[in-house]
């Protein structure tokens, strides 16, 4: 893989870049929708490729590992076979999803014992384990297996959390560096900061890993439950520590205003669940503000649902239709939702990074964080 950075931003920490992998080209900043079990929830891939413009997706891999399974994707030839998406792909390391199972995991200086969440099975991740994982499951970008402690951790849980992760991540790197990619493009290996809200350690932690030299990072333990402000924080900390020529990937984060603020502050990679679980739940994001599609306020209203139309289907279906597609619990409903939201995020991080390379992204971002927060 390989970043090349194009241009700073003068009144910020805004970067615009290109990251090369063998599935393609990425554009950063850059948004990844979140393709969980293979799919990003109910969207073709040819809608990911045409309406919404994604170049980059994510999938998990404990929820991978549990289904289809490790014999399914390497007789398939790996994810991108199995599921024709035929671009870059990312997989998180699954240390998240053992964090979210709590009552049904077990950490120790091996790694993570869990038991499913669909049969109560028993299961073991160890850093080496989940490397192999992701070998197998074929992603462009693997991420390094760690613990993400809860946003309320206090501190010696967290120095704790933190340097239990770093043993992990040297594991990790040695068995990545000692086996070999399984098809016939090459893989990259990312290490996470972590360090919950104190400064200290997230600066421990940044420094650790970055003089492992890996052809980029990733800023893990945030959007847990801490402050806002807490999280800018720790982003700001952390990206003064990173190497500026290597891509910066916040991970599950967030909502578009979090996104254009970490922008600012250098991250270049985000991934979240929250444009397509909200768009489900009729929550649209627009350039005008946000809309909850189910209130009585729009039955009448046939307008496009963002008049600025990022989305080609926006120009086709009325806000008035959309919300009759909820009330009337038709599938097509959540399904147009999730489309508008992904292409409006895509639009969002395309538009900060045209910005960033003309040199207007600040003022652009200031005025944009206080519309977009807006209930409509």
């Amino acid at each position: 893989m390989d970043f090349v950075l194009q241009k700073t931003d003068g009144a910020s920490a805004a970067r615009a870049g290109e990251i090369t992998t063998d599935h393609g080209t990425i554009q950063t900043p850059i948004f990844m929708p979140v393709g969980t079990v293979g799919s990003v929830k109910g969207i073709h891939v040819k809608d990911l490729e045409e309406q919404v413009n994604a170049q980059i997706i994510l999938g998990n891999t404990y929820h991978l590992y549990l289904r289809p399974g490790l014999d399914v994707l390497k007789q398939a030839g790996g994810l991108h076979r199995f599921n024709g998406w035929k671009r870059p792909i990312l997989t998180d390391s699954g240390g998240f999803q053992v964090f979210s199972l709590s009552h049904r995991r077990k950490l120790n200086e091996s790694g993570a014992e869990f038991q499913s969440h669909i049969d109560g099975s028993r299961h073991v991740f160890t850093p080496e384990g989940v490397v192999d994982i992701q070998r197998t499951i074929g992603a462009d970008i693997i991420m390094a297996f760690d613990e993400c402690p809860p946003g309320d951790s206090d501190f010696k849980y967290a120095k704790e959390s933190m340097h239990l992760t770093h043993r992990w991540l040297k594991r990790g790197i040695d068995r990545f560096d000692s086996t070999e990619p399984l098809y016939e493009y090459n893989q990259t290996f990312f290490p996470i900061v972590q360090g919950a809200g104190f400064p200290e350690l997230r600066k421990q932690s940044a420094e650790y890993i970055a003089a492992f030299g890996r052809e980029g990072n990733a800023i893990g333990g945030l959007a847990v439950g801490e402050p806002e402000e807490v999280m800018y924080e720790m982003i700001e900390v952390v990206n003064g520590i990173l190497p500026k020529d290597k891509p910066r990937y916040l991970m599950g984060v967030g909502t578009p205003v979090n996104i254009l603020e970490a922008i600012s502050l250098g991250v270049d990679m985000f991934d979240c669940v929250m444009p397509t679980r909200n768009g489900r739940n009729g929550m649209l994001f627009t350039s005008q503000g946000i809309i909850n599609i189910k209130n009585e306020k729009w039955k009448h209203d046939f307008s496009p649902i963002d008049p600025d139309a990022h989305c080609t289907l926006d120009a086709i279906y009325s806000k008035a239709y959309l919300r009759h597609l909820f009330v009337s619990k038709e599938m097509l409903g959540p399904q147009l939702a999730s489309i508008h939201n992904l292409t409006f995020y895509l639009w969002l991080v395309g538009e900060a990074r045209r910005r960033i390379l003309e040199g207007t992204f600040f003022e652009w971002k200031e005025r944009m964080v206080k519309q977009l927060a807006v209930r409509l």
